[in-house]
């Protein structure tokens, strides 16, 4: 019997309400992932050089942290001979153009609209996340970077939202 690898995911936001319902949807999903959560971008860069520490197979970033935000995390690891192959998920309520336009160009595998419920949150990571991030990065390009679910689309636009049968909507800007 062949034993499945875990997916093993470093979550970097500084928001504790985001971290919990994270990890609450996480541990629902599956026994395959393991999970490990730091709450500022300094915390994060030691938990990524630290001697002794393995890699994640993917990290979610959230952009606006204290003590050093998610763009210089990016840019930092990007830069790094040993993380530079780590795929990094921007992960933040932001959609602004220049958000989203910076993380691609300094090199973001995928960027997320947090969503603004918990039933939006679970549908995008189980869609996230079933993705084979142990075979290397999945490629996004320009017109499929910027995920948001259907619910974060309306709010942005500032429409009602309204069902959507298909599921999570992809945009760019």
């Amino acid at each position: 019997m062949k034993e499945t690898k875990k997916l093993s995911i470093l979550l970097a936001d500084d928001d504790e309400d985001d971290r919990m319902l994270f990890t609450e949807i996480v541990e629902q999903m599956e026994s395959s992932i393991t999970l490990n959560t730091v709450d500022d971008g300094e915390q994060l860069i030691r938990a990524l050089t630290g001697n002794g520490h393995s890699l994640p197979d993917v990290i979610f970033l959230d952009l606006n942290m204290p003590n050093k935000n998610g763009k210089e995390c990016l840019r930092e690891i990007k830069a790094h001979q040993r993380l530079k192959h780590l795929p990094v998920i921007i992960y933040s309520t932001s959609a602004a153009e220049k958000d989203v336009r910076d993380a691609y160009s300094h090199g973001a595998t995928l960027y997320i609209q947090k969503p603004s419920n918990l039933k939006g949150l679970k549908k995008t990571l189980t869609e996230v996340l079933s993705m084979n991030w142990h075979s290397g990065q999945p490629q996004f390009g320009r017109d499929n970077f910027l995920l948001k679910t259907v619910e974060a689309f309306c709010r942005f636009f500032h429409a009602r939202p309204m069902p959507w049968p298909y599921g999570t909507f992809r945009a760019a800007h």
